[in-house]
């Protein structure tokens, strides 16, 4: 139940990460144009180079170390002050070079990389990972609640025309900076004093350091599509390409939340030589996840088309096909993330998952020489399913001698065939209809309720599993 809970919090914890972006997307969209949200996103691309290079491992590491030892007080705040105290240190280094890197030697969009440093100074205050250890995903649902909102109202009341740019840049990073910081006054009941000679932070560098490297192969799915396209191509098809990426990645967080909440919760059964326990939760969060990314994906891939136009304006009417075309991301990263995030990270297996998402940036890097220069903002998204195809690959391969890969697609046919079912009825609807909210609504209940019959006949476990659950929450409440 504890674990529910977490990824209902931790779902909407991740939505509200892109919520401030997304929510003002309509409107932000019309306002700075295609140049400016280009603008906006090749500069925030580099400061996201930055914040990683910064945060090293941490977040990960972090994470797990927290999951390790929550329940000795006096570790886990020894451990919590070490690491903390490194992540300063570093992201210290980083402003320092960000600064001579982007402001002293660059001579285009200057200011627009000044103002780019918030991000960099909120992630030396960022401690969610602590909370994530702990499996305690209220606080951080709750005070990113107010500061979203608030953002959202602001950049509504401030940014009023092209000019304004600098003001929505300074907004995004400004409620990083406060939300960040609303969760150390937490703290105060959760660690304790400890003292200096017993923290060693400099201990906690090299295996952040081992981390650092799959998670830094992670984030270039999120970073090397725009600085190469920013690159190669015009402001307008990169601002194209980054609203669609935002809604895929917006759909995407609600399945990958599982992930941030069963890597700790596996690495404390880990800790306990808990063996049978990881893999049961394996085959369950696998045919979770599966079942709520297929109609997430075909559902997006059915109204894409007319849905960008209408939600972002005339001017991104290419980005409904590239929202077609990654969507099937949603579902190859649901996969990974159940097979690296979730089995090999916990279970201190870091050689197999650097390979594979490693091995996967390599894919992502070549085919956008190519495909961008043939296809532009297309080749990106293309290149981006390719790659998170092959992640998904690797990772399948390399646990094959301790997870049963039958096992674990065995029911994937259900789930399916149900989709591409709900997939034809909702594209349907979608070509003969205009796109307005009463319709949009009416597409999202006619895909549920096809794709949730579409299970019963196919005898999809998630079908099996709701019941037991529904079942247990009545007796709960007896």
């Amino acid at each position: 139940m504890k674990v529910i809970k977490n990824y209902l919090y931790n779902a909407g914890y991740q939505v509200l990460i892109l919520l401030t972006p997304l929510i003002t997307v309509p409107y932000v969209a019309r306002v700075l144009g295609a140049a400016g949200s280009g603008i906006n996103s090749y500069t925030n691309s580099w400061v996201q180079i930055f914040y990683m290079l910064g945060q090293l491992g941490i977040t990960l590491y972090g994470n797990r170390e927290i999951a390790y030892h929550r329940d000795d007080v006096h570790e886990r705040s020894r451990i919590f002050l070490g690491i903390e105290i490194l992540q300063l240190i570093s992201i210290g280094c980083t402003l320092i070079v960000y600064i001579f890197a982007t402001i002293f030697f660059s001579t285009t969009f200057q200011t627009y990389f000044f103002l780019q440093i918030l991000w960099l100074i909120a992630a030396g205050l960022d401690v969610s990972w602590f909370f994530m250890g702990m499996e305690d995903f209220k606080k951080t649902v709750e005070r990113n609640t107010i500061v979203k909102f608030v953002s959202i109202a602001l950049i509504f009341i401030l940014v009023k025309q092209e000019s304004d740019l600098g003001k929505y840049i300074i907004l995004l990073g400004l409620s990083q900076f406060v939300g960040n910081l609303t969760l150390w006054p937490y703290l105060k009941k959760m660690i304790i004093k400890v003292p200096w000679r017993e923290l060693k932070p400099w201990k906690h560098l090299y295996p952040s350091i081992i981390l650092f490297i799959p998670t830094i192969s992670t984030q270039i799915y999120l970073v090397v599509n725009r600085l190469m396209l920013g690159s190669m191509g015009p402001s307008e098809a990169l601002g194209q390409f980054d609203y669609a990426d935002k809604l895929v990645k917006l759909i995407l967080a609600i399945v990958t939340a599982s992930g941030t909440v069963m890597l700790p919760h596996v690495a404390n059964k880990f800790a306990k030589g808990d063996v049978y326990g990881i893999r049961r939760g394996l085959y369950n969060s696998f045919d979770f996840v599966t079942a709520l990314a297929v109609p997430l994906m075909f559902g997006l891939m059915a109204i894409s088309f007319k849905f960008a136009p209408w939600f972002l304006g005339d001017q991104y009417i290419p980005t409904g096909k590239i929202m077609f075309i990654e969507a099937p991301v949603i579902l190859l990263i649901a996969w990974s993330n159940v097979t690296g995030t979730q089995y090999l990270m916990p279970v201190n297996r870091i050689k197999e998952y650097t390979i594979s998402v490693t091995v996967g940036s390599v894919v992502n890097i070549v085919l956008n020489i190519f495909l961008i220069e043939v296809f532009s903002a297309n080749g990106a998204a293309l290149a981006t399913v390719i790659s998170e195809f092959v992640v998904t690959a690797v990772q399948v391969m390399f646990i094959r001698t301790t997870i049963k890969r039958r096992t674990l697609f065995k029911d994937t046919w259900r789930y399916g065939v149900s989709g591409i079912v709900m997939f034809f009825v909702v594209y349907r609807i979608s070509m003969t209809i205009n796109m307005t909210l009463p319709n949009l609504i009416l597409q999202i209940f006619a895909g549920v309720f096809v794709y949730f019959v579409a299970l019963v006949i196919t005898k999809a476990p998630i079908i099996d599993s709701a019941q037991e659950l529904l079942t247990g929450l009545k007796n709960r409440n007896k």
